[in-house]
């Protein structure tokens, strides 16, 4: 059976993406979390799967007309940068998503709700409305939200050293030298994915992918100094180094 939507939330999900659902049953799946769904396939999880291909397919298609200067290892690390939880979450929360979700209270933790409940929440919301209205709503939708983090990762080119600064860091913090630990990788042996990871001291650090383990180093580096609060971004997306003494080139 067909989910009914809440009006509010159809209302508020219309007026985000700009565009009136003919089915309105996708967007109350795109907004119903597994938590509170009867059954995994009354969730939103086969609409985030759709959404997270989708919006690959809407950045690397963006990425391939307006760049044409770009080889394929830069593009994908534009793409790694850009096609992520982390983006996604943050998204989610400029566009309160998450008032129009439906979870069972229990996901929430001492941080609020998790960030890969509300990148699965926005991800959803795009794979219905790729399957209400097509792919050019979807970039109506998507890419004015996203020049700005594309515009800083195309700046962000090979200019910044992140496993340096890391390194640099993590000594005058008495954390030992960092180690970069493979926790997965996937596809063919011509086209692997990375997921790697920092470890420092007794610390774990959030893991990244990318095409080739060097580049899923550089972005693991990231994500752990995003950690420590020594990598912040700017209101254009682009990432700034905030520690004395340190140098990312």
């Amino acid at each position: 059976m067909a989910l009914i939507p809440d009006p509010a939330a159809l209302a508020a999900v219309e007026a985000l993406v700009g565009h009136r659902f003919s089915d309105p049953g996708l967007v109350a799946l795109a907004l119903m979390h597994s938590s509170a769904a009867t059954g995994r396939v009354n969730s939103n999880e086969r609409l985030e799967f759709l959404g997270d291909s989708v919006l690959a397919f809407t950045v690397c298609t963006h990425l391939y007309a307006e760049r044409p200067d770009l080889l394929e290892g830069e593009l994908t690390k534009v793409k790694s940068n850009i096609v992520s939880g982390r983006v996604c979450a943050e998204l989610a929360r400029e566009a309160g998503l998450e008032s129009m979700m439906t979870f069972d209270k229990g996901v929430r933790g001492p941080q609020g709700i998790p960030e890969s409940i509300l990148a699965g929440g926005f991800e959803a919301v795009i794979g219905a409305l790729y399957v209400d209205a097509g792919i050019e709503k979807v970039r109506a939708f998507v890419l004015p939200r996203l020049r700005g983090r594309i515009e800083a990762a195309l700046r962000l080119g090979h200019q910044q050293n992140f496993k340096q600064v890391l390194q640099q860091c993590m000594a005058q913090l008495s954390m030992g030298m960092p180690q970069y630990v493979v926790l997965d990788e996937k596809g063919p042996d011509h086209a692997k994915c990375f997921e790697i990871c920092v470890q420092g001291g007794d610390r774990r650090f959030p893991g990244a992918w990318a095409a080739s383990k060097k580049q899923a180093e550089q972005l693991a580096a990231l994500a752990a100094l995003r950690e420590l609060g020594i990598a912040v971004e700017a209101g254009d997306g682009e990432v700034q180094i905030v520690w004395p003494g340190t140098r990312a080139e």
